[in-house]
């Protein structure tokens, strides 16, 4: 626990953030560049971030094992039916090993109808996108820079967050 505050503060003084959105949402001063990481999808084939270029999305970086990970599921599906769209989506990434699978499996016991299926069983996301604890969420504009990231779980589909990020897709 002392090594991921200290991970989290070292963090928090690398990418400058000074101002906050509900839950904790911690938005940069500037936009940060962000690297171009890949992924597979349910159906094998492959992608990666470019591929979002031009549409705000919420990439969450989340594990199958992760409990607050499971836990946060549902408000990124229902996020994602909310506001999901041709200018913005939520993107769940997987680090999964197992790969798809698992991921399906989980959705299915779930109930997560909503988001597409990601994911990267190399776990190479997690270095590229300075993830320091899981789940991690990074919002990406339609640029592909970062403006802001939310360490820890977060409940996506209440008022405020919604609102939140309604603030950045108009």
């Amino acid at each position: 626990m002392k090594y991921l505050k200290t991970a989290l503060l070292v963090w928090a003084l690398s990418v400058g953030s000074a101002l906050a959105g509900p839950q904790g949402f911690a938005l940069h001063d500037t936009p940060q560049p962000v690297i171009n990481v890949r992924y597979e999808t349910e159906d094998g084939s492959r992608g990666d971030m470019e591929d979002f270029r031009g549409k705000l999305i919420l990439v969450n970086v989340w594990a199958t094992w992760c409990v607050p990970c499971r836990e946060e599921m549902p408000t990124l599906d229902a996020l994602q039916a909310e506001l999901g769209g041709d200018r913005f989506e939520v993107v769940a990434l997987s680090i999964d090993r197992a790969g798809s699978p698992v991921v399906r499996r989980f959705y299915d016991e779930i109930g997560v109808t909503n988001l597409k299926m990601y994911v990267d069983k190399t776990m190479l996301s997690m270095t590229a996108l300075r993830t320091v604890g899981l789940p991690t969420t990074i919002l990406i504009d339609a640029q592909g820079q970062e403006l802001g990231r939310l360490v820890g779980p977060a409940e996506w589909d209440e008022p405020e967050m919604v609102s939140f990020l309604q603030g950045f897709i108009q």
